[in-house]
């Protein structure tokens, strides 16, 4: 069988190269791991045993920390200190007003909704004469509150998006940039 190239594929034309199979990439740089850096942020390599060292069994080489390279400790001190930025922001006297402005919004209007909720509920299975009450024709007290529940839904979503909007986004946007800017300096101006 040939692929799209014209080159066999598989176990059909012969043995390929350890290059072919791995993307024309020599397989030695993926043995060698102090050569290779994982970055991804949700990898753990401590728990996958990356990192540590061989001799792990209580040997020699056990608890040995491995030396950084220059390039690796320059890079591990700017990764500190930006990571000391966004304490810095954190701990802001701008930061803190975006988040109780949020709170100030968020706690009351979840704690109003879920009250409606309940009592909605409450009112279905505890008064069922109240709920089957005729409102006008074939509609009840029941479908009103339940189509007023979609309603509230809805409204309480215009009234965050409003208040976001008119309240919070600019001071955020400021913090945002303020925040990339300090960090841009820090790494050097590459970000």
């Amino acid at each position: 069988m040939q692929s799209s190239n014209g080159r066999p594929r598989g176990g059909g034309g012969g043995p390929e190269s350890a290059a072919e199979i791995h993307g024309g990439v020599d397989p030695a740089l993926f043995e060698t791991p102090a050569a290779v850096r994982y970055d991804d942020p949700w990898y753990d390599a401590l728990a996958s045993g990356w990192g540590e060292s061989a001799g792990a069994g209580g040997g020699a080489g056990a608890g040995a920390a491995v030396p950084l390279s220059a390039a690796e400790a320059g890079r591990t001190e700017r990764a500190d200190a930006a990571a000391d930025v966004y304490l810095q922001v954190q701990r802001s006297a701008a930061f803190q007003e975006v988040r109780s402005r949020y709170r100030r919004f968020v706690m009351p209007a979840c704690v109003g909704f879920f009250a409606w909720y309940v009592g909605y509920v409450v009112a279905a299975t505890t008064a069922p004469g109240l709920m089957a009450r005729p409102v006008a024709g074939a509609v009840n007290v029941a479908m009103v509150a339940g189509l007023g529940q979609f309603l509230t839904t809805f409204l309480l979503t215009w009234a965050y998006a409003r208040h976001a909007r008119l309240r919070r986004d600019r001071a955020a946007l400021e913090l945002r940039w303020d925040t990339q800017e300090l960090t841009r300096g820090i790494r050097g101006g590459a970000s």
